[in-house]
């Protein structure tokens, strides 16, 4: 039996812990394993968290994390809570008329802006501290439009897995104020899935998707054009059935491209390969290469001399 949810008011959230449990789930008795057991208790963690401010403002791209946190907010907060998306030429194609979808599912106020990083010379020559100039960016206008609307508060996706990765974008989070609920209620990517399974978001599966200016080693610089070629060649990729899949930008438009492991043999095929390299050069990119160690979240960061303790 599934326990259904619905619309949780702000002066609901007031409630007693017990009581706010009643109000997120009907009081029935059914049986739930420990693993669900563990996803409501974090579901009601997350969404007591964000009960705590009188509105806010989420940054929602169309990734699992930050639709969670969406949606905690929309219950907590009801119409004083707000999505809003960037958009640049970092965002990847489908990614915005996906967070469009997202939000009218959750039924939380949506709104996109443009993005300016790119304006930034920071940001173009790509040195390991990219990331913060980017979500600098972004905190910086999402703080505009807070005090427009009467100095809500900023929340964000990070969730507790990422504090143990090399993540510049934390920094510009700190200075700009804005809390992240999930890592702050000591959330992990795990949980994170199965909240939003639990709340039916299409994404709840979706591998993790960064920005296309991620894929660009470090120290080449971030341009509009080598992100085209970028997206282009990871949709071509996506049409063959690969996911997930990173096209990386190196040096001399070379072109190095991971998938899974047991894609690497459909990709050398003699055939595929022919026409992936011959796409490939016509988008742009002067040389192709598979990298045999297969996909691997964040490679690049390997060009960094980074101490996370």
């Amino acid at each position: 039996v599934q326990v259904p949810t619905f619309m949780v008011t702000r002066a609901l959230t007031k409630l007693s812990t017990t009581a706010l449990r009643r109000r997120l789930f009907y009081s029935m008795s059914i049986e739930v394993t420990n693993d669900e057991q563990h996803t409501l208790e974090m579901i009601e963690s997350v969404v007591s968290f964000i009960s705590e401010f009188d509105s806010c403002v989420v940054a929602m791209s169309a990734g699992v994390d930050s639709a969670v946190v969406a949606k905690a907010a929309s219950l907590a907060l009801g119409s004083n809570a707000m999505a809003v998306t960037a958009q640049s030429p970092s965002l990847a194609s489908g990614e915005l008329e996906q967070a469009r979808q997202i939000a009218e599912l959750i039924g939380i106020e949506h709104r996109v802006f443009n993005t300016s990083e790119f304006s930034n010379p920071n940001y173009v020559r790509n040195q390991g501290d990219r990331c913060y100039f980017c979500k600098s960016e972004l905190y910086r206008q999402m703080r505009v439009l807070a005090e427009s609307l009467d100095g809500q508060i900023l929340l964000n996706g990070t969730n507790a897995d990422d504090l143990g990765d090399y993540r510049p974008g934390l920094q510009a989070a700190s200075e700009w104020h804005v809390r992240s609920p999930l890592a702050e209620c000591g959330i992990h990517k795990a949980t994170v899935r199965a909240m939003a399974l639990h709340w039916h978001l299409p994404t709840w599966d979706k591998p993790a998707s960064p920005c296309l200016s991620s894929r660009v080693a470090y120290g080449e610089e971030v341009t509009a054009e080598r992100l085209q070629m970028i997206d282009l060649a990871e949709q071509y990729l996506r049409t063959r059935g690969i996911e997930p899949v990173r096209v990386r930008y190196h040096r001399g438009d070379l072109a190095r491209i991971e998938v899974p492991q047991q894609h690497i043999e459909f990709c050398i095929n003699p055939q595929i390969r022919e026409e992936l390299e011959q796409y490939l050069r016509g988008i742009g990119f002067q040389f192709v290469t598979i990298d045999l160690g297969g996909f691997k979240s964040g490679s690049l960061n390997r060009l960094l001399q980074i101490d996370m303790t």
